[in-house]
């Protein structure tokens, strides 16, 4: 689990600023600071990575398609201006980026650090579900924040960052009809395209940091049978291939304007119930299955203050704190 070389990313960098010539050896050399040897190495490792680069050691090298390959020196001028544009920390395979994030934050990680990969092999979901991530194919990534908030507001951030995946997928993909599902699903066509993680360390009245995973598929075209039934991609819905660079970059711009709003803008909290409720088709009026306590059945009121699941069941209202929510 080794985090990829930041050499990697300012060759890409270079060979994309000078898009339309051969680049020698020697000049990438002499840019970075390394020995020609290097360069070839370097270059070598990133075709393994999939990134299309003609030409050899004679000659030069050219990039001879954009790589769409999450990397910081692609990304950071894409996202300047946000908490997360120059904490961009990228993997070609780890086992999760929620685990790794959680360590940095323990270890004292800036608030905006983004952990990244091309590949998880140990990815988690919610419960004890698995994250199915197959390579460069999705988003994979998990953020650190520092907010000076109360452990109680914890839900209320993992709404905003649905609200902020919701937001991202429309303003690529306006045509596309976008459906949140309490609390941490985002769905189209009724099928899971995203799915969010928020883990915390707190004391009991402040949060030391949350890390909020984010998994969003992109351009996968199939899942394993066991996951067909239940998830898409971008890419499925639309038939259209997309660019995980401009998928993750309008991401890291959205959560940064709604953990912005929440953390800055008066009646934050509210606005993210109310337009979380909206943009959901199963918080009001669905019948649904929630396991928890044994299981129960009911339709769904509404969110509370606090953010969580309202049910009325036979028996009056009941609050669904953790619970698997299921239609029926």
């Amino acid at each position: 689990m080794q985090k990829t070389d930041a050499r990697l990313g300012r060759i890409v960098r270079l060979l994309m600023s000078h898009a339309t010539v051969v680049v020698s050896e020697t000049k990438i050399a002499e840019e970075i600071g390394i020995s020609r040897s290097e360069v070839w190495r370097l270059v070598q490792q990133l075709r393994a990575l999939g990134v299309s680069i003609g030409g050899h050691t004679a000659t030069g090298y050219r990039l001879q398609a954009v790589p769409d390959l999450l990397l910081p020196d692609v990304l950071s001028p894409l996202v300047q201006g946000t908490i997360f544009d120059n904490q961009i920390h990228h993997y070609y395979k780890i086992g999760s980026t929620n685990t790794v994030a959680m360590e940095a934050g323990n270890a004292g990680a800036p608030e905006g650090s983004v952990f990244l990969a091309e590949r998880q092999i140990a990815g988690r979901g919610r419960g004890a579900h698995n994250w199915y991530s197959a390579q460069s194919a999705g988003i994979y990534c998990s953020v650190v924040l520092r907010p000076a908030l109360p452990p109680s507001e914890a839900l209320i951030l993992s709404l905003a960052a649905g609200l902020a995946v919701h937001s991202a997928i429309q303003a690529i993909a306006p045509a596309v009809a976008v459906d949140l599902k309490w609390p941490n699903d985002v769905l189209i066509r009724g099928k899971k395209i995203a799915g969010i993680l928020t883990e915390m360390n707190s004391e009991a009245t402040r949060v030391r940091y949350i890390v909020i995973g984010i998994g969003i598929n992109v351009n996968q075209t199939i899942f394993p049978s066991e996951l067909q039934r239940t998830a898409t991609s971008l890419r499925l819905a639309t038939g259209t291939e997309w660019s995980r660079v401009e998928v993750c970059t309008a991401l890291l711009k959205s959560l940064n304007r709604e953990y912005r709003d929440l953390l800055q803008k008066p009646g934050a909290h509210d606005l993210i119930l109310r337009r979380f409720q909206e943009r959901s088709s199963s918080t009001r009026g669905c019948q649904v299955q929630v396991e928890e306590n044994g299981g129960f059945e009911g339709v769904t009121e509404g969110l509370d203050q606090r953010g969580f699941l309202q049910v009325r069941t036979a028996h009056g209202i009941r609050t669904v704190l953790s619970g698997t929510v299921r239609a029926k």
